[in-house]
């Protein structure tokens, strides 16, 4: 008993660290992207690159993005409370309810009342204010990493790399229509990977004693694979982004199509980039948080 109580003592410091550390980029991101002239510009000129072969995915991108409405978020999340519920889980089923409704309505909040001042930058979308984080993406990303929670341990695995998939398009998909930045997406995530974190919390409270934590359900190499690759595609994205800066005197619209296609494949790798970690940190811990007895 006092092993266990160790370990779920472990588990939580490190849903809080997680928290604190997601929270912790969100700001960040939100004051280097919208609060400093330098990452204005790069977001507005990734936005810019989308024009660059617009036409040929313009059809698969609003399909995407238009199957993303209220009701079908209602829909998944009703979806995910069932496989919970069937599955004798009934914290988990609030929990993946709360986890999917706190994002989303967070990240409505932080959308209307986050400040975004105005550096000359991007005058045609100046009058549209605010637009971190991009609630299109929280949904799809919430969805996703609801789902990794909710589903038996057999499947999980498989279920966080489509999840996470699924909603790296999501976020790309907003770039690429040009109705985000990609600092809205990646913002997105983070809220969403905060909240997984607070689930996590929330479902460790709940937990009875009599659950038994298997080390063999965990999904170790799933998780690593998920991480690196997240971290290959930040660090790829740092460099096409940094290599960028130095043409920051020019406007966006001058800018030639090089330029323009580095900056949008580099925002886009960041986007993924980020789902995937997101979801990597998420996956390598809830199988402490969802035991294989009921809990």
């Amino acid at each position: 008993m006092r092993m266990r109580a160790t370990a779920r003592g472990w588990t939580a410091v490190w849903l809080v660290v997680l928290a604190l550390v997601q929270a912790a980029a969100f700001l960040a991101v939100w004051r280097v992207a919208v609060h400093t002239g330098t990452g204005q510009w790069v977001d507005t000129v990734a936005l810019t690159g989308n024009q660059i072969g617009h036409d040929r995915i313009d059809g698969p991108v609003d399909r995407i993005l238009n199957a993303m409405s209220v009701v079908s978020l209602l829909a998944a999340t009703a979806t995910i409370g069932f496989i919970a519920l069937i599955r004798g889980r009934i914290a988990l089923a609030v929990t993946a309810t709360l986890l999917i409704a706190g994002a989303n309505l967070s990240t409505q909040l932080l959308k209307y009342g986050l400040s975004r001042p105005d550096f000359g930058v991007d005058p045609e979308r100046t009058a549209l204010g605010n637009s971190l984080p991009s609630g299109h993406t929280a949904v799809a990303a919430s969805v996703a990493v609801a789902l990794m929670f909710v589903l038996p341990r057999k499947v999980r695995a498989v279920g966080a790399f489509v999840g996470a998939f699924y909603a790296a398009v999501a976020g790309v998909a907003t770039l690429s229509a040009g109705w985000h930045r990609p600092s809205d997406a990646v913002a997105a995530y983070l809220v969403v990977g905060v909240w997984a974190a607070l689930a996590g919390l929330l479902l460790l409270i709940t937990q009875r004693k009599q659950a038994q934590i298997e080390p063999g359900d965990a999904h170790r190499l799933a998780a690593v694979v998920l991480g690196v690759v997240g971290v290959l595609a930040l660090v790829a994205s740092g460099v096409a982004l940094s290599w960028l800066v130095d043409l920051r005197t020019i406007g966006p619209q001058e800018l030639a199509r090089r330029p323009l296609f580095i900056a949008y494949a580099g925002s886009a790798a960041g986007i993924a980039g980020t789902m995937s970690v997101v979801m990597a940190l998420a996956l390598i811990v809830v199988h402490r948080l969802v035991p294989r007895v009921k809990g």
